[in-house]
């Protein structure tokens, strides 16, 4: 269990530490004052999951840690995401730093909120789902989750961070940075179709699940 702590605080700073990297670096200044409040709302949320986790179902919070993907498809998937991903700040920095975007304090308001409800939504998932890994994967006590947000739709934690990477560009003050959020949603598309297939070999139950739950991402859509 000290091992799983210490690799928590490890894990917790590497993306913290990480991100106002990928945030500052290239904006060029610490003068970045929406930065400063993103990078606490992520902080704050991350630490807060770490610890949740960490007390109440120390087993995920190990799924959570293994990032690296077994199956080839979800490596390639796994890839285009961390590019994109990266991206998603490097640009809004970039917009920040030769101010590209006049974007309203209202609606940098509005995107920390969204980042916020998009956090919230992927916390109420991990408290569902103790399956709920960073990589596609099942093992011998996986069991099909049905309750909760998965009794709406199929995918409920790539609606969470859909919500959250739509309102990060706008809460870094950047139009500019939605660019990203156009192939990041067609990406995160891919993955939970590979997602499903891969599950409805594996995971007994999962095909009459998807039969019963008809929308993956947005209920009467998709």
């Amino acid at each position: 269990m000290h091992s799983l702590a210490g690799k928590t605080i490890i894990g917790s700073i590497q993306l913290i530490v990480g991100l106002g990297f990928l945030l500052f670096a290239p904006a060029g200044t610490f003068d970045f004052w929406q930065a400063w409040v993103y990078l606490f709302i992520f902080g704050l949320s991350v630490v807060l999951i770490f610890v949740y986790l960490y007390k109440c179902d120390p087993k995920l919070l190990e799924r959570r840690l293994n990032r690296a993907e077994k199956e080839k498809s979800q490596k390639w998937i796994q890839f285009y995401i961390f590019v994109t991903y990266i991206s998603g700040y490097i640009l809004p920095a970039l917009d920040h730093r030769f101010l590209w975007s006049d974007v309203p304090f209202s609606v940098e308001m509005m995107g920390d909120v969204l980042v916020v409800l998009g956090y919230f939504v992927i916390f109420i998932v991990l408290k569902e789902n103790s399956f709920a890994a960073a990589t596609i994967e099942v093992n011998s006590e996986h069991k099909v989750i049905s309750t909760g947000p998965y009794a709406i739709i199929r995918h409920p934690m790539y609606l969470g961070a859909i919500i959250m990477l739509f309102g990060t560009p706008l809460a870094l003050g950047s139009w500019w940075g939605l660019l990203v959020f156009i192939p990041m949603v067609f990406i995160i598309g891919w993955r939970l179709i590979d997602e499903e297939k891969f599950l409805s070999q594996g995971l007994p139950g999962y095909k009459e699940y998807c039969q019963k739950i008809q929308y993956r991402l947005v209920p009467f859509i998709w």
